[in-house]
């Protein structure tokens, strides 16, 4: 089972296409993982064969994170980002820093920015109205957290 992080997962993971297996600095290991077959399971969720690739094996691999050639990649808005260029990104609300993204954590709609502010750390929810713009440019992700959220 896979969790999608991408906004056409019926693209990714359809049969014939690549898939690279990543370390967690997103260095490429081994040879790529062609897809036999996949569909939706259950919320951002997809099952998925590969070819050539046995169940057995697949379990030996542990938590494996996959991503697909930079060529593939439908280029982001210019108020998008992908998820690599988050971390070290400035964190606004209000027109104030209030520090640097380190990333995100969470699936779904139930993901969390982490904002690293000193010595505190903030899990900001990385949606819609609290997510006000990102600024791929710049490097900027503005945000209008709920009162007292700051705070805690």
């Amino acid at each position: 089972m896979l969790q999608a992080l991408t906004d056409e997962p019926a693209a990714v993971f359809a049969p014939g296409e690549h898939l690279l297996r990543l370390d967690s600095d997103g260095n490429v290991v081994g040879d790529p993982l062609v897809i036999e077959r996949g569909r939706w399971y259950h919320r951002y969720e997809w099952l998925v064969k590969f070819e050539g690739a046995t169940r057995d094996e697949l379990e030996t691999w542990g938590q494996l994170l996959l991503g697909v050639p930079r060529v593939k990649l439908r280029p982001p808005r210019p108020d998008e980002m992908y998820e690599h260029e988050i971390p070290g990104a400035t964190v606004v609300a209000n027109g104030v820093e209030i520090g640097i993204a380190d990333g995100l954590v969470g699936t779904g709609v139930a993901r969390l920015l982490v904002v690293k502010a000193g010595a505190k750390e903030h899990l900001i929810p990385f949606q819609r109205p609290i997510l006000v713009r990102l600024d791929r440019a710049a490097r900027r992700i503005e945000v209008a957290p709920p009162p007292g959220l700051l705070e805690l």
